[in-house]
């Protein structure tokens, strides 16, 4: 059983979103994926189908680049929700120069009134060193503040690191311990 909203973080490649995957598929409910990537070039159209494939067969899948909190109204309770990734979701707002602190409280609400379960994925990215420009110190900020406060409102968090899990808060399912 899943808490109402847990979080997979870990850095780039680190394979957080094969074990979310791996996550919410062992719940053995129907599934909804909500996709945040956009496909501006082929690296990240490769990129995506790769996901795709790996995810296999399933999955009800909805493209939400921009509007998470439509997405999530659409989901039943009956259903599991998987988000794939909160780092993109919060790029998107940032190029669309969108209010952060408005659409992150709705993002926020839309997670607590959203009837099935939810695992949000998201990147570390504050372990680097200091981005040599503004636009990528901002983001980093921005999404440091948006995984803190995701981690706080999460009954689950799990950091993973070269494909190992570990939980930071909460308890894994039977199935994955």
């Amino acid at each position: 059983m899943l808490p109402k909203l847990t979080l997979i973080i870990g850095a780039a490649a680190s394979g957080k979103s094969a074990f979310a995957e791996t996550l919410v598929t062992c719940t053995m409910r129907a599934r909804t994926y909500i996709a945040t990537a956009q496909a501006f070039d082929d690296e990240m159209r490769a990129k995506i189908a790769r996901h795709r494939d790996m995810r296999g067969t399933g999955w009800q899948t909805i493209e939400a680049p921009l509007d998470i909190p439509a997405a999530l109204q659409q989901v039943p309770a009956d259903h599991v929700v998987l988000i794939d990734c909160a780092t993109l979701w919060l790029s998107n707002h940032m190029l669309a120069e969108s209010d952060l602190e408005a659409t992150e409280t709705d993002l926020l609400n839309a997670f607590e009134n959203c009837p099935a379960p939810v695992v949000v994925v998201s990147n570390e990215v504050g372990a680097g060193v200091v981005p040599d420009n503004t636009l990528s110190r901002k983001f980093r900020e921005a999404q440091g503040r948006l995984n803190q406060t995701l981690a706080a409102q999460a009954g689950l968090v799990v950091t993973v690191i070269a494909g190992l899990p570990m939980v930071l808060k909460g308890t894994l399912p039977e199935a994955l311990e």
